[in-house]
Protein backbone atom coordinates (compact mmCIF):
# COMPACT_ATOMS: atom_id res chain seq x y z
CA UNK A 1 0.00 0.00 0.00
CA UNK A 2 1.28 3.32 -0.86
CA UNK A 3 2.23 5.86 1.97
CA UNK A 4 -0.58 8.42 2.50
CA UNK A 5 0.22 11.75 0.13
CA UNK A 6 1.43 14.62 2.59
CA UNK A 7 -0.46 17.79 2.26
CA UNK A 8 1.67 21.32 1.40
CA UNK A 9 1.39 22.62 5.09
CA UNK A 10 2.92 19.00 6.42
CA UNK A 11 6.15 19.25 3.77
CA UNK A 12 6.81 22.59 4.25
CA UNK A 13 6.29 22.22 8.34
CA UNK A 14 5.67 25.25 10.59
CA UNK A 15 6.01 28.30 9.32
CA UNK A 16 7.16 31.16 11.69
CA UNK A 17 4.71 34.70 11.60
CA UNK A 18 6.91 37.10 9.58
CA UNK A 19 7.33 40.49 12.20
CA UNK A 20 6.42 43.63 10.44
CA UNK A 21 9.08 46.16 9.01
CA UNK A 22 10.65 48.94 11.12
CA UNK A 23 13.05 50.38 8.78
CA UNK A 24 11.92 53.44 6.65
CA UNK A 25 13.32 56.53 4.58
CA UNK A 26 15.05 58.84 7.18
CA UNK A 27 13.77 62.00 7.59
CA UNK A 28 15.47 64.84 5.59
CA UNK A 29 17.13 67.38 7.31
CA UNK A 30 15.21 70.52 8.04
CA UNK A 31 16.71 73.84 6.34
CA UNK A 32 17.67 76.22 8.79
CA UNK A 33 18.35 79.13 9.31
CA UNK A 34 22.32 80.83 9.38
CA UNK A 35 22.95 81.70 12.55
CA UNK A 36 24.83 84.91 11.57
CA UNK A 37 26.38 87.23 14.96
CA UNK A 38 24.36 90.24 15.70
CA UNK A 39 26.30 92.84 14.05
CA UNK A 40 26.83 90.57 10.74
CA UNK A 41 26.89 92.50 7.30
CA UNK A 42 27.57 91.59 3.70
CA UNK A 43 30.35 93.63 2.79
CA UNK A 44 29.40 96.11 0.03
CA UNK A 45 31.62 96.44 -2.98
CA UNK A 46 33.96 99.64 -3.38
CA UNK A 47 34.86 101.65 -5.99
CA UNK A 48 38.48 101.33 -7.05
CA UNK A 49 38.95 104.91 -8.10
CA UNK A 50 42.17 103.69 -9.94
CA UNK A 51 41.59 105.72 -13.27
CA UNK A 52 41.83 109.45 -14.03
CA UNK A 53 41.36 111.55 -16.73
CA UNK A 54 42.32 115.10 -17.90
CA UNK A 55 40.76 116.29 -21.23
CA UNK A 56 42.47 118.69 -23.00
CA UNK A 57 41.94 120.82 -26.20
CA UNK A 58 43.11 118.24 -28.51
CA UNK A 59 44.31 115.49 -25.97
CA UNK A 60 43.08 113.27 -23.41
CA UNK A 61 45.51 111.96 -20.76
CA UNK A 62 44.51 108.43 -18.94
CA UNK A 63 46.46 107.19 -15.74
CA UNK A 64 45.24 103.88 -14.85
CA UNK A 65 47.00 102.21 -11.39
CA UNK A 66 48.17 99.00 -12.45
CA UNK A 67 45.76 97.46 -9.17
CA UNK A 68 43.34 98.70 -11.67
CA UNK A 69 40.48 96.31 -9.99
CA UNK A 70 41.53 96.94 -6.44
CA UNK A 71 42.43 93.36 -5.82
CA UNK A 72 46.24 93.61 -5.10
CA UNK A 73 46.89 92.22 -8.15
CA UNK A 74 49.15 94.63 -10.38
CA UNK A 75 48.30 94.18 -14.01
CA UNK A 76 51.00 94.00 -17.03
CA UNK A 77 51.62 96.66 -19.07
CA UNK A 78 50.33 94.47 -22.10
CA UNK A 79 47.04 93.96 -20.32
CA UNK A 80 45.96 96.95 -20.60
CA UNK A 81 45.08 99.36 -23.49
CA UNK A 82 43.21 102.63 -24.28
CA UNK A 83 41.12 101.70 -27.47
CA UNK A 84 43.80 98.94 -28.61
CA UNK A 85 46.66 101.50 -28.07
CA UNK A 86 49.47 100.73 -25.52
CA UNK A 87 50.33 103.05 -22.61
CA UNK A 88 52.42 105.42 -23.41
CA UNK A 89 55.06 105.15 -20.84
CA UNK A 90 54.85 103.57 -17.39
CA UNK A 91 55.57 105.23 -13.88
CA UNK A 92 57.50 102.21 -12.17
CA UNK A 93 57.59 104.52 -8.65
CA UNK A 94 53.96 105.12 -8.52
CA UNK A 95 52.88 101.71 -10.51
CA UNK A 96 51.10 103.92 -12.98
CA UNK A 97 50.56 103.31 -16.68
CA UNK A 98 49.84 106.85 -18.62
CA UNK A 99 47.83 106.74 -21.96
CA UNK A 100 48.03 110.01 -24.22
CA UNK A 101 45.79 110.56 -27.51
CA UNK A 102 44.50 113.06 -29.75
CA UNK A 103 40.49 113.03 -29.31
CA UNK A 104 39.94 111.40 -32.60
CA UNK A 105 42.49 108.72 -31.86
CA UNK A 106 42.55 105.04 -30.29
CA UNK A 107 39.23 103.77 -31.29
CA UNK A 108 37.29 107.18 -29.60
CA UNK A 109 33.20 107.84 -30.58
CA UNK A 110 32.13 111.17 -31.18
CA UNK A 111 28.72 111.44 -29.66
CA UNK A 112 26.48 115.08 -30.44
CA UNK A 113 23.96 116.55 -28.65
CA UNK A 114 22.49 120.18 -28.94
CA UNK A 115 24.78 121.42 -26.12
CA UNK A 116 27.82 119.63 -26.15
CA UNK A 117 30.44 117.00 -28.30
CA UNK A 118 31.32 114.00 -26.14
CA UNK A 119 34.58 111.65 -27.12
CA UNK A 120 34.34 108.42 -25.96
CA UNK A 121 37.26 106.04 -25.40
CA UNK A 122 37.44 102.54 -23.72
CA UNK A 123 39.95 101.39 -21.79
CA UNK A 124 40.26 97.82 -21.66
CA UNK A 125 41.64 95.43 -19.23
CA UNK A 126 42.30 91.64 -20.85
CA UNK A 127 44.44 89.67 -18.14
CA UNK A 128 46.47 86.87 -19.83
CA UNK A 129 46.72 83.45 -18.30
CA UNK A 130 49.23 83.45 -15.53
CA UNK A 131 52.60 80.57 -17.01
CA UNK A 132 51.39 77.71 -17.90
CA UNK A 133 48.54 77.00 -15.62
CA UNK A 134 45.71 78.08 -18.16
CA UNK A 135 44.01 80.16 -15.29
CA UNK A 136 43.17 83.83 -14.99
CA UNK A 137 42.57 85.57 -11.46
CA UNK A 138 40.37 88.09 -13.08
CA UNK A 139 38.19 89.07 -16.13
CA UNK A 140 37.90 91.11 -18.85
CA UNK A 141 36.70 94.86 -17.91
CA UNK A 142 36.28 97.80 -20.15
CA UNK A 143 35.93 101.19 -18.30
CA UNK A 144 33.81 103.93 -20.56
CA UNK A 145 35.68 107.43 -20.38
CA UNK A 146 34.31 110.76 -21.93
CA UNK A 147 35.35 113.99 -22.53
CA UNK A 148 32.43 116.79 -22.71
CA UNK A 149 32.86 120.27 -25.05
CA UNK A 150 30.24 122.50 -24.36
CA UNK A 151 29.44 123.51 -28.38
CA UNK A 152 28.47 127.00 -28.02
CA UNK A 153 31.72 127.99 -25.62
CA UNK A 154 34.84 128.36 -26.83
CA UNK A 155 37.81 125.66 -24.67
CA UNK A 156 40.40 128.20 -24.53
CA UNK A 157 42.87 125.98 -22.24
CA UNK A 158 42.65 123.68 -18.80
CA UNK A 159 40.78 120.81 -17.87
CA UNK A 160 37.11 119.57 -18.30
CA UNK A 161 35.86 116.98 -15.94
CA UNK A 162 35.43 114.13 -17.10
CA UNK A 163 32.72 111.48 -16.55
CA UNK A 164 33.61 107.40 -16.77
CA UNK A 165 31.47 104.37 -16.35
CA UNK A 166 33.14 101.42 -16.01
CA UNK A 167 31.76 98.12 -16.42
CA UNK A 168 32.66 94.48 -17.33
CA UNK A 169 31.95 92.27 -20.39
CA UNK A 170 29.40 92.47 -22.23
CA UNK A 171 27.22 93.96 -19.64
CA UNK A 172 25.42 96.98 -20.48
CA UNK A 173 25.86 99.94 -17.84
CA UNK A 174 22.60 99.64 -16.35
CA UNK A 175 23.07 96.29 -15.16
CA UNK A 176 25.98 97.24 -12.80
CA UNK A 177 23.31 98.80 -10.81
CA UNK A 178 21.45 97.03 -8.03
CA UNK A 179 17.97 98.22 -6.60
CA UNK A 180 16.69 96.45 -3.71
CA UNK A 181 13.81 96.25 -1.57
CA UNK A 182 14.21 95.01 2.45
CA UNK A 183 12.58 95.16 5.72
CA UNK A 184 14.55 96.64 8.41
CA UNK A 185 14.64 96.65 12.02
CA UNK A 186 13.42 98.90 14.09
CA UNK A 187 16.25 101.18 14.38
CA UNK A 188 17.11 100.90 10.49
CA UNK A 189 20.94 99.53 11.83
CA UNK A 190 20.01 95.54 10.20
CA UNK A 191 17.82 93.72 7.59
CA UNK A 192 14.78 92.23 9.77
CA UNK A 193 15.71 88.58 9.72
CA UNK A 194 11.96 87.40 9.87
CA UNK A 195 9.04 88.73 8.38
CA UNK A 196 6.63 88.42 11.57
CA UNK A 197 4.21 91.14 12.24
CA UNK A 198 1.11 91.77 14.57
CA UNK A 199 -1.23 94.54 13.69
CA UNK A 200 -0.15 97.39 14.89
CA UNK A 201 3.15 97.15 14.16
CA UNK A 202 4.92 99.47 11.47
CA UNK A 203 7.19 97.68 8.36
CA UNK A 204 9.85 99.38 7.42
CA UNK A 205 11.35 99.41 4.11
CA UNK A 206 14.52 100.56 2.53
CA UNK A 207 14.78 100.63 -1.05
CA UNK A 208 18.31 101.44 -2.20
CA UNK A 209 20.64 101.51 -5.29
CA UNK A 210 24.14 100.08 -5.15
CA UNK A 211 25.97 102.92 -8.18
CA UNK A 212 29.42 101.54 -7.94
CA UNK A 213 31.46 103.94 -10.37
CA UNK A 214 28.42 105.69 -11.82
CA UNK A 215 27.32 109.80 -10.78
CA UNK A 216 25.25 110.13 -7.54
CA UNK A 217 22.20 108.37 -8.25
CA UNK A 218 18.60 109.73 -6.72
CA UNK A 219 16.27 106.08 -5.53
CA UNK A 220 12.32 106.66 -5.49
CA UNK A 221 9.65 104.29 -5.48
CA UNK A 222 7.20 104.49 -8.21
CA UNK A 223 4.18 102.23 -6.85
CA UNK A 224 3.91 99.53 -4.09
CA UNK A 225 1.22 96.74 -4.43
CA UNK A 226 0.06 94.04 -1.52
CA UNK A 227 -1.20 90.58 -2.49
CA UNK A 228 -1.61 87.74 -0.66
CA UNK A 229 0.40 85.72 -3.20
CA UNK A 230 4.16 86.55 -5.48
CA UNK A 231 1.86 87.83 -8.19
CA UNK A 232 1.17 91.54 -8.72
CA UNK A 233 -2.54 90.13 -10.69
CA UNK A 234 -4.12 88.52 -8.12
CA UNK A 235 -7.45 89.39 -5.77
CA UNK A 236 -7.29 90.49 -3.32
CA UNK A 237 -4.57 93.50 -3.88
CA UNK A 238 -4.70 97.08 -2.76
CA UNK A 239 -2.00 99.57 -3.73
CA UNK A 240 -1.06 101.75 -1.21
CA UNK A 241 1.46 103.65 -2.90
CA UNK A 242 1.24 104.85 -6.50
CA UNK A 243 0.80 107.83 -8.83
CA UNK A 244 4.58 107.58 -9.30
CA UNK A 245 5.48 107.81 -5.58
CA UNK A 246 2.19 109.51 -3.10
CA UNK A 247 1.88 106.88 -0.07
CA UNK A 248 -2.02 106.76 0.02
CA UNK A 249 -2.48 104.50 2.47
CA UNK A 250 -2.74 107.41 5.69
CA UNK A 251 -4.66 109.26 3.40
CA UNK A 252 -7.15 106.43 2.43
CA UNK A 253 -7.31 104.61 6.09
CA UNK A 254 -5.85 107.41 8.66
CA UNK A 255 -2.75 105.05 9.07
CA UNK A 256 0.73 106.46 10.51
CA UNK A 257 2.24 104.89 7.19
CA UNK A 258 4.93 107.85 5.38
CA UNK A 259 8.24 108.30 3.72
CA UNK A 260 11.13 109.05 6.32
CA UNK A 261 12.73 112.82 5.61
CA UNK A 262 15.32 111.47 3.10
CA UNK A 263 19.07 111.76 4.10
CA UNK A 264 20.51 110.28 1.51
CA UNK A 265 19.99 110.06 -2.44
CA UNK A 266 20.97 106.76 -2.85
CA UNK A 267 18.18 105.23 -0.11
CA UNK A 268 15.02 105.74 0.33
CA UNK A 269 12.80 104.88 3.80
CA UNK A 270 9.30 104.13 4.65
CA UNK A 271 6.85 103.08 6.85
CA UNK A 272 3.56 101.06 6.22
CA UNK A 273 1.17 100.54 9.34
CA UNK A 274 0.74 96.76 8.98
CA UNK A 275 -2.96 95.25 7.44
CA UNK A 276 -4.55 91.97 6.29
CA UNK A 277 -6.89 91.20 3.94
CA UNK A 278 -10.71 91.00 5.40
CA UNK A 279 -11.01 87.36 3.58
CA UNK A 280 -7.65 86.09 3.62
CA UNK A 281 -7.58 83.76 7.29
CA UNK A 282 -3.47 83.32 6.59
CA UNK A 283 -2.38 86.18 7.33
CA UNK A 284 0.46 86.34 4.37
CA UNK A 285 1.36 89.82 2.92
CA UNK A 286 3.74 89.92 -0.75
CA UNK A 287 4.61 93.36 -1.30
CA UNK A 288 5.72 94.08 -4.95
CA UNK A 289 7.22 98.01 -5.25
CA UNK A 290 8.51 99.70 -8.72
CA UNK A 291 11.71 100.64 -7.75
CA UNK A 292 13.57 103.34 -9.86
CA UNK A 293 16.93 105.43 -10.00
CA UNK A 294 17.79 108.05 -11.74
CA UNK A 295 20.64 110.85 -11.66
CA UNK A 296 20.66 113.01 -8.38
CA UNK A 297 21.04 116.12 -10.05
CA UNK A 298 17.62 115.67 -11.59
CA UNK A 299 14.96 118.16 -9.42
CA UNK A 300 12.27 116.48 -7.85
CA UNK A 301 8.78 116.72 -10.08
CA UNK A 302 5.84 114.50 -11.02
CA UNK A 303 7.64 111.36 -11.76
CA UNK A 304 10.81 111.66 -9.16
CA UNK A 305 9.10 112.15 -5.63
CA UNK A 306 8.40 110.84 -2.34
CA UNK A 307 5.17 112.02 -0.92
CA UNK A 308 3.29 111.04 2.45
CA UNK A 309 -0.05 112.46 3.41
CA UNK A 310 0.03 114.04 6.82
CA UNK A 311 -2.78 116.09 6.98
CA UNK A 312 -1.41 117.82 3.79
CA UNK A 313 1.17 116.30 1.04
CA UNK A 314 4.97 116.33 1.70
CA UNK A 315 8.04 115.62 0.02
CA UNK A 316 10.37 113.38 1.70
CA UNK A 317 13.45 115.81 0.08
CA UNK A 318 11.42 119.02 0.99
CA UNK A 319 9.94 119.74 -2.76
CA UNK A 320 6.48 119.73 -1.23
CA UNK A 321 5.51 121.32 -5.13
CA UNK A 322 6.56 118.05 -6.43
CA UNK A 323 3.28 116.49 -4.58
CA UNK A 324 0.67 118.85 -6.00
CA UNK A 325 -0.62 115.86 -8.43
CA UNK A 326 -1.16 113.46 -5.65
CA UNK A 327 -5.10 114.14 -5.16
CA UNK A 328 -5.40 113.67 -9.28
CA UNK A 329 -2.86 112.21 -11.97
CA UNK A 330 0.79 112.89 -12.00
CA UNK A 331 0.59 111.81 -15.89
CA UNK A 332 2.29 108.98 -17.85
CA UNK A 333 2.97 110.98 -21.25
CA UNK A 334 5.71 112.59 -22.59
CA UNK A 335 4.17 115.72 -22.46
CA UNK A 336 4.33 115.18 -18.71
CA UNK A 337 6.87 116.46 -16.24
CA UNK A 338 10.24 116.60 -18.12
CA UNK A 339 11.86 114.60 -14.95
CA UNK A 340 9.98 111.41 -16.56
CA UNK A 341 12.34 110.66 -19.21
CA UNK A 342 16.39 109.67 -18.11
CA UNK A 343 15.74 106.59 -15.62
CA UNK A 344 19.10 105.05 -15.85
CA UNK A 345 17.58 101.49 -14.14
CA UNK A 346 13.96 100.30 -13.29
CA UNK A 347 13.24 96.96 -11.55
CA UNK A 348 10.23 95.03 -9.61
CA UNK A 349 11.06 94.08 -6.12
CA UNK A 350 9.01 91.72 -4.01
CA UNK A 351 9.26 91.23 -0.34
CA UNK A 352 7.61 88.01 1.19
CA UNK A 353 6.01 86.32 2.41
CA UNK A 354 5.08 88.67 5.46
CA UNK A 355 3.43 87.03 7.99
CA UNK A 356 0.36 88.63 10.10
CA UNK A 357 -0.93 88.14 13.46
CA UNK A 358 -3.62 89.38 15.92
CA UNK A 359 -2.50 91.26 18.66
CA UNK A 360 -3.19 89.24 21.92
CA UNK A 361 -5.50 91.12 24.07
CA UNK A 362 -3.56 89.98 27.28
Amino acid sequence: MYPKSESPQEKLGSVEPLEPLTWRFPDLPADEEPDFPPDFQLKTPTPAESVSVTCGENLVRVEAKRDLLGTGRLAEAAEVTLGGCPASREDPEDQVLVFESELHGCGSELQMSEDAFTYIFKLLYSPRPLGDTGIVRGTDVSIDVQCHYPRKQEVSSGLLKPTWIPFTGSRDSEESLHLSLQLMTDDWQFPLPASNFLLGDMMRFEASVKQFHHVPLRVTVDSCVATVAPNIDTVPRYTFLGNSGCLFDSQLTGSSSRFLPRSQDDKLRFEVEVFRFEQDTRGVLYITCNLKAKAAAAPAGDANKACSFINRWTEAGGSHHACSCCDSDCGTGEGGDPTRMGALVERDAVVGPITVKERPLI
